[in-house]
């Protein structure tokens, strides 16, 4: 059959069906943080610029609105300190998980070449690099592995990271960029850095909660250079627009051409009133705000929860989840099973390239959060 059929492994998710049966069958219900889709209202500005804009019988524009690029362009210099970044090279796209997993394709790599990842990271990162040809390589330190290996094409970042909830600092991001500029000028072939930062507007502990999660764009970072440079983003979890598919890419403006130009031959295109929503969305801070107080009261309870229960909580400084591990040696499929049994389902590292901690969502509802603290609290 071909790529497909040949090159990807299953579909992770679908190995968690027997496990969530069982948390069905929970007298009061399932308690479901297995996978990060938001359960709160979309903001009702966002809703009503969407059906504002519903009369919509002509073809969007592949590279966004200008008004909706110069959003872009104003929220990452008010909220993210960038300040180089033109309305250019802004992209807007079909939710962030279609340009995760074809962005290698997009770029041109195939057979031969490799794409750098995070070790325990977002299965997508691996995937498109397999649909592409080439070879994903895990690593946490991709700037030794750009200094060693000239076959690097493309970097993956993930900050905060999905699942751990791990920052990179200023130097750590400015490490990686510096070492793909020192590969290209050896070599001559084009790398790009790209960093997926989705959850950066949820910031839970210092330095970030005061400082800012610093993105990939950072003039502290990059300079005023975006050259090879692409940050991700994605209005689902900071607006509660997944149903939306409402995301963007920014930075170098060559490359981001090159991906509009190729685009608009596929014809990926972001509804037009999907693009009016995505302007309401990032023209108001306020709705964010509130949806990070949602998450971060359901986030203590649940960190207190678990804790209280016995687990151990690594990381999470950041972003949607916890990532979390029982003080006993057990594998992460045998902690999803014992949740499971309590009638709470949470996804297994293993999905993430990490088979001790699971993955604990707080997209649930202030109600089946509830639930779980008394659970763990009653096991």
């Amino acid at each position: 059959m071909g790529l497909f059929a040949d090159a990807l492994p299953d579909f992770p998710w679908d190995s968690l069906t027997p496990h969530a049966q069982r948390a069905r069958s929970h007298p009061d219900g399932i308690v479901d943080l297995s996978v990060g889709t938001p359960v709160d209202p979309s903001p009702p500005a966002v809703r009503a610029a969407l059906e504002a804009a519903s009369d919509s019988p002509g073809y969007p524009p592949t590279p966004g609105t200008p008004q909706l690029r110069q959003a872009v362009v104003d929220w990452f210099a008010r909220r993210r300190g960038v300040s180089a970044l033109t309305e250019r090279g802004v992209l807007p796209t079909v939710g962030s998980k279609e340009l995760v997993a074809l962005l290698p394709s997009m770029l041109g790599l195939g057979p031969g070449d490799v794409v750098v990842h995070p070790c325990a990271a977002y299965p997508t990162y691996d995937i498109g690099a397999r649909l592409a040809g080439a070879r994903p390589v895990p690593s946490d330190d991709p700037a030794a592995v750009l200094d060693a290996d000239d076959a690097v094409r493309m970097v993956w970042l993930n900050s905060p990271s999905n699942p751990t909830g791990q920052v990179l600092d200023v130097p750590a991001l400015a490490a990686v960029v510096a070492a793909a500029r020192r590969a290209q000028a050896r070599h001559g072939h084009r790398v790009v850095v790209a960093s997926d930062e989705c959850y950066a507007e949820l910031a839970w502990e210092s330095p970030w909660v005061d400082e800012g999660v610093p993105s990939l764009l950072d003039p502290r970072v990059a300079g005023d250079d975006l050259t090879g440079l692409l940050a991700v983003y994605s209005l689902s979890k900071q607006s509660n627009l997944a149903g939306y598919r409402a995301a963007f890419t920014a930075g170098d403006e060559r490359v981001v051409a090159g991906l509009t130009g190729l685009r608009k031959h596929a014809g990926f295109m972001v509804p037009g009133p999907v693009q009016a929503a995505m302007l309401a969305a990032l023209a108001d801070d306020e709705h964010v705000v509130s949806q990070r107080a949602r998450y971060a009261r359901r986030r203590n309870a649940l960190r207190r929860a678990f804790e209280d229960a016995g687990y151990v909580v690594d990381e999470s400084s950041a972003g949607l989840y916890l990532w979390v591990r029982p003080t006993g040696a057990q594998d992460s499929w045998t902690t999803v099973a014992d949740l499971a049994a309590l009638g709470i389902l949470v996804a297994p590292g293993a999905f993430y390239g990490d088979d001790v901690h699971v993955r604990v969502a707080l997209t649930a509802s202030d109600e089946r959060v509830a639930h779980a603290v008394a659970r763990l609290a009653g096991a």
